[in-house]
């Protein structure tokens, strides 16, 4: 990771796009400050302080109302800074935290009262160590009662051996970042074909239509990955999600513009009614239904 790239777009674009009233970005996080909520120390990357005022901010100027904030890694099982900004918000923001299993209900409650919705579950071996599955279940026996769901993070080859696990979770799941397929080998590869039949064949799963940056191997404006957005929003268009993932963690090619991210939507939810159900009516019945 350069120097350059650590840190957010300092001047994004003002989107052409204009999201329908009550748009939520359903998948973004807060670094730090680090000087109040310190980075864990067996982080496997240290970013620039990406604070709630900032993000809240940047959700103004694009055009949203809402947030939905992810746990970082970097901030390991430590969710202050995640709890800090959802009290910030108030009722404009929700949360999905990053737990172990030795975490208790109380501690649960508490976060929910803060707006807690959902815990993620990450697969990325570049990002955290290999967890037992046997953790994850001990975690999902305490979450279920509270009615919260389950983000899982994997890239797209290691959906297979994933499976029989995903399936066995007694929950609404939601699979992060497209299930992060090689969009050099296109939709019809089995790779994202996997995907596509594992949201075919269980009615409790979800998917974020999120982070063209990460997956484009052309680079802006993102054209490669938006074949893959599109073909899920118009088949699963009540079970879709998207999000900035801003400020964007670990990047290598470039800083993402966020305005340019937000006119991608048009491209993958190309009529007003898709473009609503992405934004609006999927993101309040996951996250504001109590």
């Amino acid at each position: 990771m350069t120097a350059e790239l650590r840190g957010v777009h300092p001047n994004p674009s003002k989107p052409c796009f204009v999201a329908p009233a009550g748009a939520v970005d359903a998948h973004c996080h807060v670094f730090g400050p680090a000087s109040r909520f310190p980075y864990a120390a067996d982080r496997k990357y240290t970013p620039d302080d990406a604070p709630k005022e900032k993000l809240f901010a940047l959700r103004d100027y694009l055009g949203f109302e809402r947030n939905v904030i992810v746990q970082a890694s970097c901030h390991g099982k430590d969710n202050s800074a995640l709890v800090d900004a959802l009290r910030a918000a108030g009722d404009k923001a929700r949360g999905v935290a990053f737990v172990g299993p030795e975490v208790t209900v109380d501690e649960l409650k508490e976060m929910d009262q803060a707006g807690v919705r959902g815990v993620r579950f990450n697969f990325l071996k570049r990002l955290v160590d290999a967890t037992p599955k046997e953790n994850f279940f001990k975690i999902v026996d305490k979450v279920v009662p509270l009615g919260w769901h389950i983000v899982v993070y994997f890239e797209a080859p290691e959906l297979e051996g994933l499976t029989p696990f995903l399936k066995s979770l007694p929950t609404t799941l939601v699979i992060d970042h497209m299930g992060r397929p090689d969009v050099g080998k296109g939709v019809g590869h089995p790779d994202f074909q996997r995907i596509l039949a594992l949201l075919d064949e269980n009615p409790n799963m979800w998917i974020k239509v999120s982070c063209p940056e990460r997956l484009t191997i052309a680079g802006p404006p993102y054209d490669d990955a938006v074949p893959f957005a599109r073909t899920l929003v118009e088949r699963f268009p009540d079970r879709v999600l998207w999000g900035t993932d801003w400020p964007h963690p670990n990047m290598e090619t470039h800083i993402p513009d966020d305005g340019q991210l937000v006119d991608v939507i048009p491209r993958i939810a190309p009529t007003p009614a898709l473009q609503k159900a992405l934004l609006v009516d999927n993101p309040m019945r996951l996250y504001w239904a109590d």
